[in-house]
């Protein structure tokens, strides 16, 4: 019963990805890393510049010289797409639409983070509203309302999954009977394929397997499941389901296997088997107690994975260094946060963490101990994830957009 080695080999979503580019959720890979070298920094960085920002928890990205940030336009029923300069942050154009009256717990703008594919943009808001617009002028291409399209249940938080761009599809969690995993198509927003009846959690999906015949991944409200990008037909699925059905935590893959992690139930470990042409997947190990809330775990190297865990009660959320093998916490940092904190990989093999005060931190991933390489605060509070592309890293809190030039 061979192992699928070939099953987790990524392939690019897009036909073309600039390796300055920062162009969805999680970066070029959809996994935290970025092939940038950061260096040790002494004092202060510069903020090249600054931009008012609407609400939102939306994280943003950058593609072909451009930053791009999806929010609610303040005090309104309306979420705009805005476009700005990458170097000088000088606004591009500014897109807006109208969506159904939304208040959420901890704010009503939007959590999924857009993605820049090929020319165009696709952003998916707490009301279920799937859009896409041109990256150069901002003109609406198409828009599909799912919650209305699909009878999709209103989630307490909104919808929140990044959409993932991967071929001629675009992938959201949309969560409703029969259509738990839609597929729609990049170019005019018809449903290619619709799978499932699970409903949708706050995560988002990857892409594994091979070039030829591709699986995406979604940790949905019951657990961790694996369809043919193809045609929507599952491959496997390992039970998971949150006990307040509150997973937020994208799916990480380590070497041959596949991270998934949520609030009430800790981390596992998932692998991969193929017997007679089909697919099954079982846990290797779960550590109850190391529970990420929508902090998304990073890997560095072949042994190790760095995730930051927190509490339903937001008292304080750590960082940790994880033996991959087992699943041993081999170290904890406390206080990044009260309930949250970003992890960034650089091209140099070291860490970035964006605490939620707002403090960027550069780790040494040593596995024996927590080592602290430079220090600087760069925003308020956030829970967004940081964009890192050409020598600067890009984050929003809950008033600005910000520009950190790293000195590259």
């Amino acid at each position: 019963m061979p192992r699928l080695r070939s099953l987790l080999a990524f392939f690019l979503v897009a036909s073309v990805v600039s390796a300055a580019d920062w162009p969805q959720w999680l970066g070029p890979n959809r996994d935290g890393g970025s092939t940038e070298k950061v260096a040790v920094w002494i004092g202060d960085l510069k903020f090249p510049w600054r931009q008012a920002a609407g609400e939102g928890h939306s994280s943003p990205v950058v593609a072909d010289g451009f930053v791009y940030l999806h929010s609610r336009v303040i005090g309104k029923e309306l979420e705009a797409i805005d476009c700005y300069e990458a170097g000088t942050g000088k606004k591009a154009w500014h897109f807006e639409y109208a969506r159904a009256p939304f208040k959420g717990l901890f704010g009503s703008g939007p959590r999924a983070t857009p993605a820049v594919i090929n020319g165009k943009v696709y952003a998916f808001g707490p009301t279920g509203i799937l859009t896409c617009v041109n990256a150069k002028s901002g003109e609406k291409v198409w828009q599909v309302n799912t919650r209305k399209d699909f009878k999709s249940p209103e989630l307490k938080f909104g919808d929140s999954t990044s959409p993932l761009v991967a071929g001629n599809k675009v992938l959201v969690n949309v969560g409703a009977k029969g259509a738990s995993i839609v597929a729609f198509d990049k170019d005019n927003g018809n449903v290619i394929w619709k799978s499932l009846d699970d409903g949708a959690s706050y995560s988002s999906p990857i892409l594994i397997g091979s070039e030829k015949d591709p699986t995406v991944v979604f940790l949905t409200q019951k657990g961790l499941v694996g369809l043919r990008l193809e045609d929507g037909t599952p491959q496997w699925n390992v039970p998971f389901q949150d006990k307040l059905l509150e997973s937020s935590t994208t799916p990480v893959r380590v070497g041959d296997k596949v991270l998934t992690s949520s609030i009430t139930l800790g981390t596992a470990l998932v692998s991969f088997e193929s017997k007679d042409g089909k697919q099954s997947a079982k846990r290797d190990w779960m550590v109850d107690g190391l529970n990420c809330y929508f902090s998304t775990p990073v890997t560095i190297g072949t042994q190790h994975v760095y995730l930051v865990t927190g509490s339903l009660l937001g008292g304080s959320s750590s960082l940790h260094c994880m033996d991959i093998s087992n699943g041993k916490s081999l170290w904890k940092r406390d206080g990044v946060g009260k309930y949250h904190a970003s992890l960034l990989r650089t091209g140099d093999h070291k860490l970035i963490m964006v605490e939620e005060a707002g403090s960027m931190v550069l780790i040494d991933p040593d596995p024996k101990a927590y080592r602290e390489l430079a220090r600087t605060k760069i925003c308020g509070k956030t829970w967004a994830h940081p964009a890192l592309a050409d020598g600067r890293l890009y984050i929003r809190d809950d008033k600005e957009l910000v520009c950190v030039d790293l000195g590259k």
